[in-house]
């Protein structure tokens, strides 16, 4: 079977809910990203076999297939279809996997894995909440409330769940959150983000000027304001300052196998080591990267000391501190450069975020292996270990 090696990664800078990036049409943002990784490969544009498209808001702006909607809106010609993909918060990295499963079995051999989410534009929650109000119905079918009556699936309660079941504290998380951001300031600094960020063009105060820095920074938080922010449920652990941000944003990987190496005649950046996905209680729901790492890891023949560093998506703080707890993993290896606490979290467009962020620092840190995973609705988890070539 062939191998699966990124050639290209990359990512927009995030924006606030309303912030810098709202007035981009998400369409129009993730043509940006594509736009950018033909320009960074030198490729043909002509030679993508197909573009997959993570998206969880997929109604309004981002409705009508909206992976192929960017590739009429980048440099791309027609003959490049696209499609989209909905795995929740994992959908750009189960994109991803799509697109490494189709270069490794010959199928193609050049294929865009990507994502996008205007938060500000498509509220969290659209696609179910406005069918709803109009009475068309909603997604929880008899079957499903006869299988668990009486539940609402909310990640809110399910992060909530998590901090209980492994016992973590207020002052862990807060603590969590505030080194999310002060790891976020120190890459910004230090140029680590550089390389992974396309910035595009943004009017601020009447001046147009490049989007290039990530909005959800807080570079002046403390400990102490992130210790008095207000629970979101009573009784409970979680504020809004563990929380990941509400974000704009678009990434995107291209993928390629050996043949695809020869079309375009570029170096690769990484190797494919091994692909996972699994389901877990929905309830909890966002305990799943725990179980599924330890799976990847077993099936891939690896132990979690193998891998040198980690990217776990900062959904909420419980998720990663209860993942070390549950992993064992070493808590320098995690998130080097902050998480969605600090940078966002723009839904459907955090897989392949997390995995432009996670190729780089491998390269960055002169290391060899990294793993990606990330809770997502539903109770599921993708995991994704890379090899830095």
């Amino acid at each position: 079977m062939a191998e699966a090696y990124i050639v290209a990664a990359a990512r927009t800078a995030g924006g606030r809910k309303g912030g810098r990036l709202s007035g981009w049409h998400p369409v129009d943002l993730a043509a940006q990203v594509l736009n950018a990784l033909v320009d960074r490969t030198g490729a043909d544009p002509a030679v993508i076999d197909d573009v997959v498209m993570g998206c969880v808001g997929q109604a309004g702006e981002q409705a009508v297939n909206v992976a192929r909607n960017a590739v009429l809106a980048s440099k791309l010609p027609e003959s490049v279809p696209g499609t989209s993909v909905d795995r929740q918060c994992g959908s750009s990295q189960q994109a991803l996997h799509f697109a490494a499963q189709a270069v490794m079995s010959g199928w193609q051999d050049v294929v865009i894995a990507s994502g996008v989410e205007s938060m500000s534009r498509v509220p969290m929650g659209l696609p179910a909440s406005l069918p709803a109000k109009y009475d068309f119905g909603v997604y929880k079918s008899p079957n499903m409330e006869h299988r668990y009556p009486g539940v609402q699936f909310s990640q809110f309660p399910g992060a909530e769940m998590v901090a209980k079941k492994y016992g973590l504290t207020k002052d862990q998380l807060d603590e969590f959150a505030y080194e999310s951001h002060q790891k976020a300031i120190r890459a910004t600094k230090a140029g680590a983000f550089d390389r992974e960020i396309v910035p595009v063009e943004v009017t601020v105060d009447g001046q147009k000027q490049p989007h290039k820095v990530d909005e959800g920074i807080r570079f002046d938080a403390s400990l102490e304001g992130i210790k008095g922010v207000k629970l979101l449920m009573e009784g409970g652990c979680i504020t809004a300052a563990t929380s990941s941000q509400i974000c704009d944003g678009a990434s995107g990987v291209m993928v390629v196998n050996e043949k695809g190496l020869k079309k375009l005649g570029v170096e690769p950046l990484a190797r494919i080591h091994h692909m996972y996905v699994m389901g877990h209680d929905p309830v909890i729901m966002l305990e799943a990267p725990i179980p599924a790492t330890n799976k990847a890891l077993e099936r891939a023949g690896m132990k979690i000391d193998d891998i040198d560093l980690f990217e776990v998506n900062e959904a909420f703080a419980s998720v990663p501190v209860a993942w070390l707890k549950g992993t064992g993993a070493d808590p320098s290896r995690l998130n080097v450069n902050g998480g969605a606490i600090a940078l966002g979290h723009p839904l459907g467009g955090s897989g392949a975020k997390l995995m432009s962020t996670l190729v780089h620092a491998l390269h960055q840190r002169g290391k060899r292996y990294g793993l990606q995973t990330m809770c997502e609705g539903g109770g599921l988890a993708n995991v994704t270990i890379v090899e830095r070539l």
